[in-house]
């Protein structure tokens, strides 16, 4: 049975818009290849380093459910559940091939990318139910400018950034980008740039957020994955499947000054709230990438120094590839990509305390709400 249909608060705007975001896609597209000429914005506004746990959640998120929303990419389906008494409160149909599940730069809606289905389906967090879908293009990924002026939908397999009006996903402009697989974006301390993965060609691409226009790419030679923002600001981690752990870049200067080996088949990158530790999701290695597979794990990294300070086995195997903290941050849960399953380990004693079975292929689950003033996208990266 279907869950009630909602309309997003002001988020998705009336049945007019949501026609007019289709009619973008065609009216607004530029020709192949070539990127936009764009008026010239304004700086965006400096943003700021993930906030403590001390601030609390926004005050008009206190009163929402605390709830893990996963996305099943493979069932075409997002589950529900609830993270305190840990177990499933719903299973709904979405789009084909979700990936990620992602807070809306004002925090009054969750988006799940739909990339197999060219759409993006929003879910009520106060009820945790579906929308009607809006249709995207081939939204892999879904981030947010730090001013909050743009969704930056990526496009994996189209090869290119479309930025959107953050409400109705009317597309402003599309940029090409000089890579295969862009996956996984973050944005500088102040904003001015960000540095995007590409996963089938090893690059990092750096692009100017104010200008659109991609300033350099650094060849990694293997497999980027997730890519955020060190807790200092002054450097990037990038997780490589490839190479088994984190790619440490200069992103002013655009170069890598350091790796730290962290596990087999490193995926995503998850800064604690006070900045103090770094969590890497290991998922193991799956068959489809070179026929072995070694164990899944969560290895814990000093934030100043990223040195391992810890190694989480997932016990009996699994394969951890991305999540979220719960809003106290005393829990960190991951999907268990190739195991249909996700795992909330305890951030302080590095205890698995729940294993749930959810549908097939979970991939980018978020928990919600978080503590921050705004979302830049993905499964919750706040500032």
């Amino acid at each position: 049975m279907r869950s009630p249909r909602f309309r997003p608060p002001r988020f998705g705007g009336p049945r007019a818009a949501v026609a007019l975001a289709v009619l973008g896609l065609a009216a607004c597209s530029p020709p192949a290849g070539r990127s936009p000429t764009l008026p010239a914005l304004s700086r965006p506004a400096p943003t700021q380093l993930p906030p403590s746990p001390a601030a609390g959640l926004r005050a008009d998120l206190r009163t929402l459910p605390v709830r893990v929303y996963v996305p099943n990419s493979l069932s075409n389906t997002v589950t529900v559940l609830d993270p305190a008494k840990r177990r499933v409160l719903a299973t709904f149909p979405v789009g084909k091939a979700p990936q990620h599940v992602v807070p809306s730069y004002d925090l009054r809606v969750l988006w799940v990318n739909n990339n197999g289905a060219d759409s993006l389906t929003p879910i009520d967090p106060r009820s945790g139910r579906p929308g009607p879908p809006v249709a995207v293009a081939d939204p892999y990924n879904l981030y947010f400018t730090p001013d909050g002026r743009f969704a930056v939908v990526v496009a994996e397999r189209l090869q290119r950034l479309d930025f959107r009006d953050p409400h109705t996903f009317r597309l402003v402009a599309s940029v090409a980008v000089p890579c295969r697989g862009p996956n996984h974006l973050d944005f500088s301390k102040d904003g001015a740039y960000f540095l995007l993965s590409c996963e089938f060609d090893g690059r990092l691409v750096k692009v100017d957020t104010n200008t659109r226009r991609v300033l350099g790419a650094l060849q990694l030679g293997s497999m980027p994955q997730d890519v955020r923002l060190a807790p200092d600001g002054s450097r990037f981690l990038v997780a490589d499947m490839a190479r088994d752990g984190v790619h440490v870049v200069d992103g002013e200067r655009l170069q890598r000054v350091g790796f730290v080996v962290t596990g087999v088949g490193a995926h995503g990158v998850y800064p604690d709230s006070e900045g103090r530790k770094v969590y890497v999701t290991n998922r193991g290695w799956h068959t489809v990438y070179g026929g072995r597979r070694g164990p899944g794990s969560i290895a814990v990294l000093d934030g100043r120094t990223l040195r391992v300070l810890l190694r989480w086995p997932v016990p009996g195997g699994g394969s951890p590839d991305m999540g979220n903290f719960t809003p106290d941050g005393q829990q960190l849960w991951i999907s268990g990509r190739y195991d249909d399953e996700v795992y909330a380990f305890d951030t302080r004693s590095g205890t698995l305390v729940a294993r749930i079975r959810v549908g097939q292929g979970p991939h980018g689950l978020t928990v919600w709400p978080q503590p921050g003033r705004y979302s830049l996208g993905h499964t919750g990266n706040m500032r």
